[in-house]
């Protein structure tokens, strides 16, 4: 599989290219897989549900069926976060994996910059960041490709090219 990451500071538009991303390769005919990163105590489910009773007695993971969709909750129960490459192979095989977050991780990334946010460019010190999409692209003085936030499909023919796909 291939991966590539969507990276940068708090809202920085992340989600949004993700998103727009997800629906761009699967109307060109690829099977997308996503991975969300987050620093918050994550939890989809909620207290009273089964499955949160199921966990809350100590389960390790639990799995949710139905006939639309199911999804595996996994405790780490003090254990330290995995690292990505160790959850990537628990995927199901696809073209390619977008990663949203991991902005320290070594895969290759788009690197996400609001010029609103005033944050400095993860590109000046990560070497994975393979080009910048940002709201202002006449503004950055970067030796990176300069894509436009809005131009989704600038930013997946990037990719692509990138990862040699197509």
């Amino acid at each position: 599989m291939k991966v590539y990451g969507i990276a940068g500071w708090k809202n920085s538009g992340k989600t949004g290219l993700v998103e727009r991303l997800v629906t761009e390769f699967t109307t060109r005919g690829l099977r997308v897989s996503t991975i969300k990163h987050t620093h918050h105590r994550a939890d989809l489910d909620r207290p009273g549900k089964d499955s949160y009773r199921h966990r809350e007695a100590g389960a390790q993971e639990v799995m949710v069926v139905s006939g639309a969709r199911w999804a595996l909750l996994h405790e780490l129960r003090d254990a330290p976060e995995p690292p990505l490459e160790d959850l990537l192979p628990r995927l199901s095989p696809v073209d390619l994996v977008l990663i949203e977050g991991y902005k320290s991780g070594s895969h290759p990334k788009i690197e996400v910059h609001r010029q609103e946010t005033g944050q400095p460019l993860l590109a000046d010190t990560d070497p994975g960041v393979r080009a910048i999409a940002t709201d202002a692209p006449g503004t950055l003085a970067t030796d990176r490709p300069v894509l436009h936030l809005d131009d989704t499909e600038a930013i997946a023919d990037f990719v692509l090219r990138d990862l040699g796909i197509r």
